[in-house]
């Protein structure tokens, strides 16, 4: 379980993220839907123990700036960021001793052949297309077997093969019972998958949906979200 409460992030009199409140349960996929400058990647990148905010943010009962949290905590931001110098097996074994993983050899393989980087194991970090630094994120951060998720527009220079692929293992988490929050502008991208989206404008959420109540009630998500970031604008002209 991912658990917000108050979180405010300020750059000296800007507030970047204005009081969010807000729970991800286990087992559910939750979005931070926004236009870009919503205040979604600084909230990531506090709930990821980042940055310092005011408020309170735990992942699965501990403070999320713990060690406890950080153990079972997997983040992918949304600008790769591996060694240079690391291949990408190489950054499979430093997570495995980082984190003192045993017996993760098997994983390893697996993620980086679902990532199709079988053939990519033995190139520099700086040798990789942005796409494929992406991939060796996604690998890094799954291969911990985390209990929550942080997903910062991951399928951002994806091919087609790894976007399917991450969408299927998004859906083997939510089965595990892993609390995953996705932070994205395109709603199109997490519309198969999404259990609770909350719709961010200048910093604070301005809606919070969940997918059964709006199947229910036949509301379209992507007519709220315009209509909700749209009328913002307009509001702020």
């Amino acid at each position: 379980m991912i658990s917000v409460s108050h979180l405010t992030k300020k750059y000296g009199r800007f507030k970047a993220n204005d009081n969010l409140s807000f729970t991800v349960k286990e087992g559910e996929i939750a979005v931070l839907a926004g236009p870009n400058g919503a205040g979604k990647s600084t909230a990531i990148k506090c709930i990821a123990g980042l940055l310092r905010f005011d408020g309170e943010i735990e992942i699965c009962g501990y403070n999320n700036k713990s060690m406890d949290a950080k153990r079972i905590l997997g983040y992918i931001p949304e600008i790769p960021a591996p060694f240079e110098l690391l291949t990408v097996w190489e950054h499979m074994e430093f997570i495995a001793r980082a984190y003192k993983l045993e017996n993760w050899e098997d994983k390893a393989n697996e993620l980086i052949k679902k990532m199709e980087l079988d053939n990519k194991r033995n190139k520099l970090g700086k040798e990789l297309s942005k796409g494929m630094q992406q991939k060796i994120s996604i690998c890094c951060a799954l291969l911990i077997s985390p209990k929550a998720v942080l997903f910062d527009e991951p399928f951002v220079g994806l091919d087609p093969h790894a976007i399917k692929e991450l969408k299927a293992m998004l859906l083997e988490m939510k089965s595990q019972g892993i609390s995953v929050i996705i932070s994205t502008h395109m709603l199109e991208s997490v519309d198969e998958f999404w259990d609770r989206v909350f719709i961010m404008m200048d910093g604070k959420i301005e809606a919070e949906r969940e997918r059964r109540f709006v199947e229910e009630s036949g509301e379209n998500l992507e007519e709220l979200f315009f209509y909700i970031t749209e009328k913002s604008v307009t509001t702020r002209k």
